[in-house]
Formats: C-alpha cells, structure tokens, sequence
C-alpha cells in the first residue's frame, strides 16, 4: 500500500537507524541490504537480522531506490507490518497512571520530518503519547519512522477520527489543554503542574480555530528575531523540554 504524504511503501523502513530499531524490536519480516555494501554497519545489521531469524537478501542500488521512492536508504530496507496505532482509551489509561503526564495533539502536521522529529523529542522528554487526526494529516510513514531514528517505536500513538471531542474526553478525565500562539503566555510563565495536554498546531496554519476554543491557555515563545514563527517540530521540542526541564528540578 502507498502512503500519499511519503510516496514510499508503508510497510517498509529503510536507513541504517530506522532498520537497527526495528529490528532491535522485532518488527522486521524481511531485509533487503544493497548487493555491493561493505563496512560495519553491514555486518553489525546482518547479524542482528540473523539473530531475529529475519530473512535477508540482497538488491541493486537501484532496485532499493525504486522500493523507497528515491530516499536515501544508506543500502538497507526493511519489511515490516503495518504501522500499528495504540488504541486512544489504552493511550489514556496509560498517561492516567502517570504522575504529572504530558499528551501531544498533533493538529493537521503535514510533513513526515516535523512528525518525526516531535517523535524523537517526545521520547527523549518522558511524553506519554501523542494523538493525531486519522485524515488531513500525516501518519507514521517510513520518512517518520526515519526522521524519529525508531521512536516510532517507543512513543504511543494514537490516531483519532476527531480532535475537538477527543479534546472533551480529556478535560472530563482532568486534562488541560494548552495551545501555541505568538500572542499566548510566554512559556516562561507556563504553569505546568497537574495533567496537560499540549495541541501543536499545522505548519502552516497553526491551532485550528475550532480548537482554539476549546484551549485553557495560550502559550507563546518569545521571539526577538525577524522570522515571525518557528518550525513546528523546532516549537513543540522547545516547549517538550520545558515541562520536562521543570520536572526535573
């Protein structure tokens, strides 16, 4: 099946990162490493392979290009099950038996490397699971799965038909939602006790408006230079280190 955000197969993964944690996982069916690679990541990948019982063999150069849709492969793909979402009540039954939990809300995020890249904060910065729409907005990809180097893997995920009643279904359970704008609470102020729930807004049009009604609090990041706004994966990693950063102290 052809995913329509990345080009490429779903039920693939490629890159030396992205292959290494998926296998480390056991999620790899089977293994396709460029005919003419040599060095030890070839080796390190074969024997982990061999170790999960994954069966390899070998393609062109081309051959992987074809399979990932001209994306940079490093000379390994891998086959692997369909991407599977955590259920959203699993999801939130988790973050409930959490102490001081932080859920991310994805808002129509279009582009697999911001996607990626919140995934890979997200796991270093101890976010119990992130949510995102199931339609006008990208889902885990190869391309996420690579930018995320395998915190795809680690990272709940849950993905739900609508956000502005999975909103509710968060406030009912104690939840509250804050949402980024340039004219909110400088994160600075940000107070970030209890149970939170974070909406990152579209890259290009930020928080929904229908969303924003439903926000506790605004928060912003200051900003000094000329550039209006900041990258959606480059925002939400700044405002994930700064709840993890309070925790911590």
């Amino acid at each position: 099946m052809k995913n329509r955000h990345s080009g490429t197969p779903s039920n693939i993964v490629y890159g030396v990162h992205a292959v290494t944690e998926s296998l480390q996982v056991n999620s790899g069916l089977e293994l396709y490493i460029q005919e003419d690679l040599r060095g030890k990541n070839l080796n390190q990948i074969k024997a982990l392979a061999a170790a999960k019982q994954v069966t390899v063999s070998y393609r062109s150069k081309k051959e992987l290009s074809d399979m990932t849709a001209g994306a940079v492969h490093q000379g390994f793909v891998l086959q692997v099950p369909e991407f599977s979402y955590t259920d959203f009540n699993s999801l939130l039954q988790k973050a409930q038996a959490a102490e001081n939990p932080l859920l991310l809300i994805l808002d129509g995020l279009t582009d697999p490397h911001n996607f990626g890249s919140i995934l890979r904060t997200a796991d270093a910065t101890n976010v119990c699971g992130v949510i995102i729409p199931k339609h006008r907005a990208v889902g885990v990809t190869p391309a996420v799965f690579k930018t995320s180097t395998g915190a795809a893997e680690h990272v709940p995920i849950a993905r739900v038909t609508n956000l502005s009643q999975t909103i509710d279904k968060l406030k009912e359970q104690g939840f509250w939602i804050f949402g980024t704008d340039m004219t909110g609470t400088p994160v600075y102020d940000w107070r970030t006790e209890g149970k939170l729930a974070l909406i990152i807004g579209s890259e290009g049009k930020g928080v929904s408006p229908r969303l924003k009604k439903q926000v506790d609090e605004m928060i912003a990041i200051p900003m000094n230079g000329h550039v209006q706004s900041l990258n959606a994966g480059v925002a939400a990693g700044i405002l994930m280190y700064e709840v993890f950063r309070r925790r911590l102290s």
